[in-house]
């Protein structure tokens, strides 16, 4: 995907965090539209072209968690990453259940944020139809054959710990919280431990280290993240 065609709206009030991102997206091919409030964040959003929206949950007009919500009314596909303080895992949480697709936490490094750009990105096409062939290594997950591949052998999974990884496949990149995982996976509420038990078992069968997870990996206080290729 050409950067240079997508334009990133940063919603924060801080001038010295939207300054840090427009010289730092704009290096990137980026282009960059700034809003300071939650007015000004849906006037501009309201205006169309915005590809991707960066923003900060403490604004002087209105609750970050409102505005994530009307963007996510208004606006169903439009990648969204959160921009938290640290330990907020409460806020965090509650603006992924809400539908944000990832957060990072302040301070940040801008290589840390354009990863999380580009995977928000990449699941956007993703639901829009590509080809849903996950890789991470030696693991191989294709959705529309059920196959799961370590090199040359086909891992057997459970049907639990297939939905799992299905799940988690098809949001690839993104921070799911435990509860949308166990919503998606047993479709009403269970104990999370019965959903930590099935990560480690899921781990056993397709980590390198599963000691040491590389492909399913634990945000603490929230859930967990795929990552591949």
């Amino acid at each position: 995907m050409s950067a240079g065609a997508i334009r990133i709206l940063v919603v924060d009030d801080e001038p010295s965090i939207r300054r840090l991102l427009r010289t730092g997206l704009s290096s990137q091919g980026y282009e960059i539209a700034e809003a300071e409030s939650g007015a000004a964040a849906l006037a501009a959003l309201e205006a169309g072209g915005t590809g991707l929206v960066i923003l900060d949950l403490g604004l002087p007009d209105m609750a970050g968690h409102d505005l994530l919500a009307a963007i996510r009314s208004a606006h169903p596909a439009l990648p969204v990453i959160i921009l938290s303080s640290r330990g907020d895992e409460r806020g965090k949480v509650e603006a992924l259940d809400l539908g944000a697709d990832d957060y990072v936490t302040k301070p940040f490094g801008m290589n840390e944020l354009l990863a999380r750009m580009r995977a928000a990105l990449r699941h956007q096409l993703q639901a829009g139809g590509a080809h849903p062939v996950f890789r991470s290594g030696a693991l191989t997950v294709d959705l529309v054959r059920r196959l799961v591949m370590r090199g040359e052998a086909e891992v057997k999974l459970t049907p639990k710990e297939y939905e799992i990884l299905r799940t988690l496949v098809q949001h690839a990149g993104k921070v799911l919280t435990h509860a949308h995982l166990i919503r998606e996976v047993w479709g009403h509420a269970v104990d999370p431990q019965y959903l930590r038990i099935y990560v480690r078992q899921l781990r056993q069968k397709i980590e390198p280290d599963p000691e040491q997870p590389s492909i399913i990996v634990t945000e603490t206080g929230v859930g967990y993240r795929l990552r591949g290729d």
